[in-house]
């Protein structure tokens, strides 16, 4: 099957041209809250297996959108992937042969993964079918729970708040999140569900 970026050939593997830029975080809120809080997030997720896993997520439908490939670019970034990783991911996940799993990612290095993902997606309005599949995926796989997935939700507010002056840019884009939480949630607990064989 030939994979696709919004019905055009990925012949020139578009993921070579990913410029991984240097991850930083964004949020104050997060600084301040960072060395208060110990994370509890998964204890063995490798960070070149957690990209991998991510990809083959968005390629179940054999199409790489534009959105999506916006959300790799940052999660390769907020991974530290090298420049060329990416696409020697993805042409291994195109020729079905393993990748080796990289170094373990910290319970920190999950949660700001996470956070800055979900960032870049409700900033971005970006929040297709896709994307919150991508979300969900993310939260099972650095096994997020509650209470920290609300912490993100308040710091991605805050972040909110600080960045944009204009109120109803604000209104908005605090909708976009609210409504974006509640999606990822359901679909959060339902693969949770299922891997726990529950029918409910």
């Amino acid at each position: 099957m030939l994979w696709t970026i919004e019905g055009k050939k990925l012949d020139s593997l578009i993921l070579n041209r990913i410029k991984p830029e240097k991850f930083t975080k964004s949020s104050r809120g997060f600084k301040k809250k960072f060395s208060l809080r110990r994370f509890v997030s998964a204890e063995s997720v490798h960070r070149l297996a957690a990209f991998r896993s991510t990809i083959e997520v968005m390629l179940l439908d054999g199409v790489l959108t534009r959105e999506e490939k916006r959300l790799i670019i940052r999660l390769s970034s907020c991974l530290n992937l090298d420049s060329h990783q990416p696409a020697e991911i993805y042409q291994a996940i195109m020729d079905n042969v393993e990748t080796e799993k990289g170094d373990i990612l910290t319970a920190e290095e999950q949660h700001e993964i996470y956070k800055t993902v979900f960032e870049v997606a409700i900033i971005n309005a970006s929040l297709s079918k896709d994307e919150f599949r991508v979300m969900a995926h993310l939260r099972e796989i650095f096994s997020i729970d509650d209470e920290e997935h609300n912490l993100v939700e308040r710091e991605l507010r805050d972040m909110v708040k600080e960045r944009f002056e204009d109120p109803n840019v604000v209104e908005k884009t605090l909708n976009t999140l609210r409504d974006s939480v509640r999606v990822v949630t359901t679909l959060f607990d339902n693969v949770r569900k299922k891997n726990n064989g529950e029918t409910r």
